[in-house]
């Protein structure tokens, strides 16, 4: 991600991100409706010091940031896919529930899955693996908005 000055952004986010590799990123005929299709994309990160909390197991909310990140991915895929451009859209709700702790140095898969996408409303369902414990460590469905376009006012454009 860019500033719009140009140089990289040196955010949090982007620090998070930066850790993730990305697997796998396909489209698929949904298995209960094999006329649909659906987004599929998978990411793996290692546990570093910089994702615990003080109980030394991955925070929350660094997870929440995974999941919200990982989460967006099939919109977009499947959305580039079948029509000329991805959506991003903006975050309605994340409904997040918490499995298992993740541990330093546990290597964790990201498995997002695309669940509709209209023309208002864009929704996902993601999981966090830990590979190294074969746990699951969150779930969550991910619900996003393709926002408005602002009403510009008469005395904006003079």
């Amino acid at each position: 991600m860019r500033r719009s000055i140009g140089k990289p952004s040196s955010s949090f986010e982007n620090e998070i991100a930066s850790r993730l590799q990305l697997t796998e990123a396909s489209i698929l005929s949904k298995t209960e409706e094999p006329e649909k299709f659906e987004g599929r994309v998978v990411f793996q990160v290692i546990v570093d010091e910089e994702l615990l909390n003080v109980s030394q197991n991955v925070h929350g909310g660094c997870t929440a940031m995974i999941i919200d990140i990982c989460s967006t991915m099939p919109i977009y895929v499947l959305g580039a896919s079948t029509s000329d451009h991805g959506e991003f859209g903006v975050s309605q709700s994340l409904n997040i529930v918490y499995h298992s702790p993740a541990l330093l140095g546990d290597k964790l898969r990201v498995v997002s899955t695309s669940l509709a996408l209209g023309s208002r409303a864009l929704s996902s369902r993601c999981e966090v693996w830990n590979v190294t414990r074969h746990r699951l460590v969150a779930s969550a469905v991910h619900i996003k908005m393709v926002p408005s376009e602002p009403k510009v006012s008469e005395s904006a454009k003079l």
